[in-house]
């Protein structure tokens, strides 16, 4: 009988070296260091949805820009377009990465905005979540 050994990522097989840092930087020493690269990936798509358009040395197009809209009257056509905008370049940034489900929510009492984000890494049967709120 065939049995299905799970991939893993070559970084992970050493558990005692840190592979990045984790977002958000509040620990005693202002890093938080990541040591799997299920977490490094998770903070690295959070470092997306934070960042703006123009804020990256270098990648200029780097960033979700979604800070603009928290104060914008969102109706079904802005958010589709939105997502579609995220999606694409998600799959542009973050090849590994593969989108189950992006939703975007707006409360315009409160101007918030609020992402979630469900993903999985391809081929390492990695799912996750990311719940953002704009305020």
């Amino acid at each position: 009988m065939a049995q299905v050994i799970a991939n893993k990522f070559p970084l992970d097989l050493n558990a005692r070296k840190a592979i990045g840092v984790s977002i958000p930087f509040s620990a005693k020493a202002v890093f938080n260091s990541t040591y799997t690269t299920k977490d490094q990936i998770k903070s690295n798509l959070i470092n997306y949805f934070l960042t703006n358009k123009g804020e990256r040395i270098m990648q200029p197009n780097f960033g979700s820009n979604l800070r603009a809209f928290v104060f914008e009257q969102l109706d079904n056509l802005v958010v589709d377009t939105l997502k579609k905008k995220i999606q694409d370049e998600l799959s542009s940034y973050f090849p590994n990465v593969s989108v189950k489900q992006l939703d975007i929510l707006s409360n315009p009492d409160s101007y918030s905005l609020q992402v979630v984000l469900t993903y999985n890494v391809v081929n390492f049967g990695i799912e996750d979540e990311i719940n953002l709120i704009f305020e």
